[in-house]
């Protein structure tokens, strides 16, 4: 199939880019960035945007930097910018590291971290990430100006976040990571490049040899990803070793509200959730 009648808008600048919104949000205006999620549902007529407001020409969208001790995402950076790490720490590392999960290498050239991050697919890793390291969302919007909203709050569930119509997702903002940091990152997929049933992402540092400032995060598994304090709670005033992460593992299949499909049943995602929190944490200390 080929996609319903749209009109196309081109804007060059961020200012041009919300006067488009404010006048078109209304009418199923849609922003396109990478195109990876909407372009298909396009196609299939799944989804029928009167208008594209395409951002792929406001340059000022295309920044990486640190800022305040963040790093600050524009709208238009593609995946890609992060296979190799954007920044000499534990987050760029981190970041090198969950890049290589999604999708396949086209895709990851053309596909936008903002966009992952506005499209809220309960599979996506960056949102998972987003909502391990408590990341921030900057909205800008004509008539309400900018707003910061907290990953938290930001993502409601499946492909479903507190953007307003007429707001851009301008960037994210992820909290730079202390040297010294441990964080790791897994996944699993019934083939590399598939939508993963469920991932797990975890930081924590160490004092005295003791755990501290502990995130564990699932995504894949629930409506939406977040944080699992359960885990984190088991993880206080103890060694890094198998056992404390067998039993993070164990709290975290407890507490999670799985998804299900007619191939995928609640107890096996469970499974797949604890075996995931447990290796991410593993894989934090390598």
């Amino acid at each position: 199939m080929k996609p319903a009648p749209f009109q196309y808008h081109a804007p060059k600048t961020v200012a041009e880019t919300l006067d488009l919104l404010a006048a078109y949000a209304d009418d199923d205006g849609r922003v396109l960035a990478g195109g990876q999620s909407l372009v298909p549902t396009m196609a299939f007529r799944l989804a029928r945007p009167k208008h594209l407001v395409d951002i792929n020409g406001v340059a000022e969208l295309n920044r990486i930097a640190v800022e305040n001790g963040r790093l600050c995402i524009g709208a238009g950076v593609r995946h890609s910018a992060f296979e190799t790490p954007v920044e000499d720490g534990p987050l760029g590392r981190l970041l090198a590291s969950v890049v290589r999960h999604i999708a396949h290498h086209p895709i990851r050239t053309r596909g936008t971290f903002c966009g992952s991050i506005a499209h809220a697919d309960p599979a996506s890793e960056w949102c998972a990430v987003a909502a391990a390291l408590d990341a921030e969302m900057v909205a800008e919007s004509k008539v309400s100006g900018t707003r910061v909203i907290p990953a938290r709050t930001f993502f409601e569930g499946i492909m479903t976040t507190a953007l307003r119509e007429d707001e851009l997702l301008r960037e994210v903002r992820l909290p730079m990571l202390a040297k010294g940091t441990y964080a790791g990152f897994a996944e699993f997929s019934r083939r590399a490049g598939d939508y993963a049933i469920a991932m797990a992402v975890a930081t924590y540092r160490l004092k005295n040899g003791i755990m501290s400032d502990m995130h564990v995060a699932v995504g894949g598994a629930e409506a939406a990803p977040r944080r699992v304090m359960e885990a984190e709670r088991t993880l206080i005033g103890r060694p890094p070793n198998l056992g404390t992460f067998q039993a993070a593992a164990h709290a975290a299949r407890m507490a999670v509200d799985p998804l299900e499909d007619p191939s995928i049943d609640a107890d096996y995602r469970r499974d797949i959730v604890r075996a995931m929190v447990s290796r991410a944490l593993e894989n934090a200390v390598t």
